[in-house]
């Protein structure tokens, strides 16, 4: 199956109390299975055509889908609903600011309000969860020892990367959308970028890039390294962010192997 907005997280569950394996594909990669085979419509009964081939053809290299932690699960929908509210609230204050809005500055201004309460408050229960549960506060004061990295983006990366500890520095790095993929054909080799991945990841790691960057002495040697050889700033940003990444899997890798074995 498919992500569909949360609501196969029920047919998951019961296929897995009766002992049937399941897959939640990624919606891209299963778009661009449908292309493959030339179809460009879209209807419910192509989609179910197309995920029963996909499930038949692949399903020996297709990760089984796993119970999530229920403690990570609350997590996550705590961080991703802050994250909607911080970009609600920077909304309705650029509507503040722009011209005209004198009309309805008192309405703005309580909604502004509302948002710095509600934020306020959704940060405290990350902050109470957090602690509250053993594993998820050592994981955090792991990730939080790296330098850059704050309250705020180990909060991210433990609600949206629960991988971290479970995978080498390549697959975390392609996980985060942090992994530069090559752009080769004959004798051109073209400027690589980093794609996929998962967006919310990336924004966290950048802010602590920037952060390790400045005040990191070693950090902040590689990233001068970098733009003495021609990078740009973004491309060094990113090799730091990758390198962040990469060490806070290194990092947790220990401390997960034994709460496994």
């Amino acid at each position: 199956m498919r992500a569909a907005g949360g609501h196969e997280d029920a047919l998951l569950q019961a296929l897995l109390q009766a002992g049937i394996a399941a897959h939640r594909a990624d919606a891209r990669k299963v778009k661009a299975f449908i292309r493959s085979f030339g179809i460009l419509g879209k209807t419910d009964a192509i989609d179910a055509r197309a995920l029963a081939t996909y499930g038949q053809e692949r399903h020996a290299t297709l990760a089984r889908w796993q119970a999530p932690d229920p403690q990570r699960e609350r997590l996550r929908t705590l961080v991703l609903t802050r994250r909607d509210l911080i970009a609600d609230r920077l909304a309705y204050s650029n509507r503040l600011a722009a011209p005209g809005a004198a009309a309805v500055k008192r309405q703005l201004g309580q909604l502004l309000a509302s948002f710095d309460r509600q934020i306020a408050d959704i940060t405290g229960e990350i902050k109470a969860l957090i602690r509250a549960h053993q594993r998820l506060a050592d994981a955090d004061a792991t990730i939080r020892s790296v330098v850059g990295i704050g309250e705020t983006t180990a909060a991210t990366l433990l609600a949206l990367l629960p991988e971290l500890g479970t995978l080498n520095r390549r697959e975390i790095a392609s996980l985060a959308g942090l992994a530069p993929h090559p752009n080769q054909s004959g004798t051109t080799d073209a400027y690589r970028r980093t794609r996929g991945g998962r967006p919310d990841i990336k924004r966290a790691l950048f802010m602590a890039a920037m952060v390790a960057a400045k005040h990191h002495p070693t950090q902040r040697s590689f990233y001068e390294r970098l733009l003495s050889q021609g990078k740009k700033p973004l491309v060094a940003l990113t090799a730091i962010m990758r390198k962040l990444v990469v060490l806070c899997d290194a990092l947790l890798r220990p401390r997960v192997a034994m709460q496994t074995a």
